[in-house]
């Protein structure tokens, strides 16, 4: 078993309490990853601007920029969740194709049946995205030894370097290639690749967490070079 994807969730609402509440019950699910919390829409715009944010719980009747026009321009966040003391935006919420309307004092059966549709709905979205790749058929032949091999891309977890070689690792098995890790990313077949560190490169789709100092891929844990840090953080 893999360990769990993690996604950037901020918290937005003007009312102290309210946020501490949210925040709270956010820190209960281990998948969220809160990244922000801030009192007001302007504040948020500010300290995001160069984050990736997968998640944003916000309230709606705030000052100056309210949670609907915040979500109007942030609709690139995959997921909106309103939390509100009015019942009567409930409309408009999903007019900026809100993923659910939570309405205050928020309940906790409520927050955790959002939470288990939420999880739901990245788990179909990853396996989604996985599946339109493998459509794709894209395949690659390889020199292992003597034999040429024809290598799904789709069933490539990740490559390692070894000096004048590289190390292809499989779902099922691992090739040795004579060819450096860097001249294979260049070809247009490993672009679906993302290099972690100086030794490693892992496909995308099957990363399931991103820590500071490692990279969880299927059973691996592999580590995250120092200069490869920034290319992860505005990874979703």
């Amino acid at each position: 078993m893999g360990l769990p994807a993690t996604y950037n969730c901020i918290i937005i609402d003007d009312n102290e309490i309210d946020r501490l509440m949210s925040l709270a019950f956010a820190k209960k699910y281990p998948f969220l990853n809160v990244i922000g919390v801030y009192s007001s829409a302007t504040e948020a715009f500010a300290a995001i601007e160069e984050t990736s944010v997968d998640v944003l719980l916000s309230d709606i009747d705030m000052p100056e920029i309210s949670g609907l026009d915040f979500r109007s321009q942030m609709m690139h966040i995959p997921v909106c969740i309103f939390i509100t003391s009015y019942p009567d935006y409930a409309a408009e919420s999903f007019e900026v194709e809100a993923f659910d309307f939570l309405v205050k004092p928020i309940k906790s059966e409520r927050f955790e049946q959002s939470m288990n549709r939420l999880q739901h709905f990245f788990e179909l979205k990853r396996k989604a995205q996985l599946f339109e790749y493998s459509l794709g058929g894209s395949t690659v032949f390889i020199k292992d030894g003597h034999e040429q091999i024809k290598l799904n891309l789709h069933d490539i977890v990740y490559l390692e370097a070894l000096k004048d070689y590289t190390r292809i690792v499989t779902t099922t098995k691992k090739y040795s290639v004579l060819s450096s890790i860097g001249h294979l990313l260049l070809e247009s077949a490993f672009q679906s690749f993302l290099r972690i560190h100086r030794s490693y490169a892992v496909q995308r789709h099957y990363i399931e967490r991103i820590t500071p100092q490692q990279v969880y891929i299927q059973n691996y844990s592999l580590p995250v070079g120092r200069s490869y840090k920034d290319v992860l953080i505005n990874l979703k």
